[in-house]
């Protein structure tokens, strides 16, 4: 069987980097994490349920023009369709070995991306219902199962301050994905949220609702009197401030300055301070 460079590719591995803060702060607020489940969990998110995601939505999207990840995506086969459902299949198969909540969840967000994308149905070409499914999937739904399955007691009583604070980080960083692609959205029949609030009107939204999720942070981490871990955390998010500051500066004086290229900018920086605040709060808790 010929394995195809393109099926690869559009898995878009390397996208997952920038999905991975929830995890780390799932983890982070675990007091006797099981780092066996722990690294079981990252295998299964990131490496099958991300990806499959990302291969599926590309196989019913058939890009041409610049997507996440991938400035110039190749033409996908059917050969990314069934590997999609081999990935999907495996993970629900891992899942088994942390627990049945734990494989609902995986089944769950499995529906809920194909939902998403599925020509059928596709959530993603209405604004609000196609944000709301990223934000609860990718945030809340991804912490339950992270402090869930890497609990040594595979507790249940996951914080719900914690699954609205990972929502709103989802929330904050996700229409930002969106802002250069609105024409070639358009020619698809989507009308992502993006689009609606406008250039200016998604860096304004994307503002208040990273302000909302640093409040929900802030109270996470008081919660757990980690006053600390909140104060270094907030350190390593001062250069995504300072970006997103330029950035939307630029752009309100020229909207061609939301482009590809400024868009991944900002998702490596985001998810590169993101990843690192949260981990280090992480090593933090094992001292």
């Amino acid at each position: 069987m010929i394995f195809y460079r393109s099926s690869f590719q559009l898995l878009r591995f390397h996208f997952s980097f920038f999905l991975m803060p929830v995890y780390w702060f799932a983890l982070g607020q675990l007091l006797h994490p099981d780092l066996a489940r722990a690294l079981l969990i990252f295998f299964i998110i990131h490496f099958l349920l991300y990806p499959s995601s990302n291969g599926y939505n590309s196989y019913m999207d058939r890009d041409e023009g610049s997507i996440g990840g991938l400035k110039s995506p190749p033409a996908p086969t059917h050969q990314l369709f069934y590997i999609s459902l081999l990935m999907d299949l495996l993970a629900i198969l891992l899942s088994m070995m942390i627990s049945i909540y734990f494989m609902m969840g995986t089944i769950l967000y499995i529906l809920a991306s194909r939902a998403y994308s599925a020509r059928q149905i596709r959530l993603k070409k209405y604004p609000v219902w196609g944000y709301l499914t990223v934000v609860i999937f990718q945030g809340a739904l991804i912490f339950f199962m992270v402090f869930h399955g890497a609990d040594s007691a595979l507790s249940l009583r996951v914080p719900v301050p914690g699954m609205l604070a990972a929502s709103l980080l989802i929330g904050g960083f996700y229409p930002l994905t969106q802002i250069y692609q609105h024409k070639e959205d358009a020619l698809d029949g989507v009308r992502t949220l993006s689009a609606v609030l406008g250039y200016r009107g998604t860096f304004c939204f994307a503002a208040v609702v990273y302000c909302m999720a640093f409040a929900a942070l802030a109270l996470v981490f008081q919660l757990s009197l980690e006053i600390k871990e909140f104060l270094v955390f907030a350190t390593c998010m001062v250069p995504v401030i300072v970006y997103f500051t330029t950035w939307a500066v630029k752009v309100w004086r020229d909207s061609a300055m939301a482009d590809f290229e400024h868009t991944m900018r900002m998702n490596v920086i985001a998810s590169c301070c993101t990843n690192l605040g949260f981990i280090v709060v992480f090593l933090m808790h094992l001292h």
